[in-house]
């Protein structure tokens, strides 16, 4: 009698199933996690399709699966999305699984929690730290030892001291929950009618189900977030799973606190900062379905959800989706394939969509929710274009005279002004007066920018650098080398000769290590706030200071 035969994929670089044979008293479903023998060393696996027929004899040179494991099995939906993005990145379909089991299987059986409880046998000696141990203990309710001395203000040896005289008992506590359930009943919300129609829109396609994008577009603190919430409760309502994707790895404290305060408790997390036990809690609990709501960074989406119902993809623009390493892919794109594969409602949120979703909004594929107004009433401040071909700026200037004097007033008002430009340094180019050389890389020919603070013309592309010589290196002129065009330090020297008594702060890659930690503190006036570089954000003040914006390029 022929032997069955499962194909299994195993997360490595490989695009291939393995044909293995299942014992005779192992029950093996499609989906299931087992352990099986490659090369010299046992590896996890997932039980891909059953495979064909072997031909005769075949059999007695395949291997037998060793053993199964206490997991939910992988849904067809999870399974058919890590074919669906290997086959569209050309990534190895091993390498996708390996992104669904980062469960930290090798972690081995987890910690034991320790509570105490009260006895009611007196101890042997009694001071006033054991006091108020047993008075915290007093209602019988276990508690940890660690939070029992912290409620107590006592030591632990305190608590080891009542164990040591019987006055407490030890006992197992249950492992803590991920996150608790939040309840969508816990603080409603009070919407403006704006809020309220997108709030409803939401609700209908998440109760309707099925397969639907949506973007929620809104004019920045129009309170998209307390929107998409409502959409939230009506798949907690409805006892689905919800994954919020944020662009950032650690998420923002400003969010959690706006969840807990809606829905009673904060969201589980995953992102690559989390411990590798708590990444273990959370995938197990996600698989089992005991996480009704999780917010996590772009690798959140391959989570084996039991019931996922809603996924929302908040900042749907933001670059941080777009994963650069490994199976590279956009998250927000596969989260459109991944709700469509599960026939389950997309929510995109954005305050500036990106182009391939307005397109797609535009042209009908997605639906749009719009929120024109802001939840305070307030207008969103006047933004205008300064055309510098029509509106020059004076000579040996680069800030025209209607922006000087918007900042002017600001400054008149007490107010502050953000001045943006993302351009490093003193000046991008320097040529000298007499031959006309242009200062240029060695290694990649790209024109060296002036840096007067570091006393160096830099090469941004490959990073070399040379301070500027006294003389041409062409016709040895000397006192012929002039800087052409603007970088944030030559714009700050125009700030500072402009408005000489403002407080000038310029923030750029190159000098955020020293000035952030030396100035960075509130002060009424100008600040300058200049080419942050491509790794660095900043944050500045809350007061509406960016009046107009102008660039060389107009």
């Amino acid at each position: 009698m022929a032997r069955r035969t499962v194909e299994i994929l195993i997360p490595v670089a490989l695009d291939q199933t393995y044909t293995y044979c299942v014992p005779e008293a192992m029950n093996v479903a499609v989906g299931a996690f087992v352990t099986v023998p490659l090369g010299a060393r046992e590896c996890t696996g997932i039980v891909w399709a059953e495979a064909a027929q072997a031909r005769p004899g075949l059999h007695n040179r395949l291997k037998d699966i060793t053993a199964t494991l206490d997991v939910a099995p992988l849904k067809p939906e999870l399974r058919a999305f890590v074919d669906w993005v290997a086959d569209y990145t050309l990534a190895a379909r091993g390498m996708v699984l390996r992104m669904c089991l980062r469960r930290g299987e090798q972690l081995g059986p987890e910690r034991a929690r320790v509570g105490v409880r009260a006895t009611g046998q007196p101890p042997g000696r009694m001071t006033a730290a054991r006091g108020r141990v047993l008075a915290v203990l007093a209602d019988g309710l276990a508690r940890g030892k660690a939070d029992a001395a912290r409620e107590a203000g006592v030591s632990a040896g305190v608590i080891d001291g009542l164990i040591d005289d019987g006055a407490l008992a030890t006992l197992v506590l249950a492992p803590e929950p991920v996150a608790r359930a939040p309840d969508p009943s816990f603080q409603e919300l009070r919407l403006t009618p704006a809020q309220a129609t997108a709030a409803f829109s939401l609700r209908l396609a998440v109760a309707r189900g099925g397969y639907s994008v949506t973007l929620l577009d809104g004019v920045t603190g129009a309170g998209k977030t307390d929107v998409y919430f409502e959409a939230v409760s009506q798949a907690i309502r409805d006892g689905r799973q919800v994954l919020i994707l944020m662009p950032e790895i650690a998420l923002t404290a400003q969010f959690l606190e706006r969840f807990a305060a809606r829905f009673g408790t904060p969201p589980a997390q995953w992102h690559s900062q989390l411990p590798p036990r708590q990444r273990a809690r959370a995938w197990n609990a996600v698989a089992q379905g005991e996480v009704g709501v999780i917010a996590g960074a772009r690798s959140a989406l391959f989570l084996p959800f039991r019931d996922l119902g809603l996924i929302i993809v908040d900042e749907e623009h933001d670059p941080a989706y777009k994963q650069e390493d490994g199976v590279r892919y956009h998250a927000r794109d596969m989260a459109v394939v991944r709700a469509n594969i599960a026939r389950i409602p997309l929510l995109l949120v954005s305050a500036t969509p990106s182009i391939e979703t307005e397109v797609n909004a535009r042209r009908g594929r997605y639906d749009r929710v719009w929120l024109p107004d802001r939840f305070s009433g307030q207008p969103p401040p006047a933004l205008e274009a300064i055309d510098l071909r029509s509106e020059r700026p004076a000579p040996g200037r680069f800030l025209a005279a209607r922006l000087v004097e918007a900042v002017g007033h600001a400054l008149d008002r007490g107010e502050q002004a953000l001045l943006f430009l993302n351009r490093r340094g003193y000046a991008p180019l320097t040529l000298c007066r007499a031959c006309g050389m242009r200062f240029s890389c060695p290694n990649c020919d790209a024109w060296l920018v002036d840096h007067r603070f570091r006393r160096q013309l830099v090469c941004h592309h490959c990073g070399f650098a040379m301070p500027q010589p006294a003389q041409c290196p062409k016709c040895a002129a000397t006192d012929s080398f002039v800087a052409c065009g603007p970088g944030v330090e030559r714009l700050e020297e125009e700030v500072a000769a402009l408005f000489p008594s403002a407080r000038v702060l310029v923030l750029s890659s190159d000098l955020v290590a020293g000035v952030l930690s030396a100035r960075m503190h509130r002060k009424k006036g100008l600040r300058v706030l200049i080419d942050v570089g491509t790794n660095t954000e900043i944050v500045a003040g809350d007061r509406d200071g960016l009046v107009a914006c102008s660039t060389p390029s107009g």
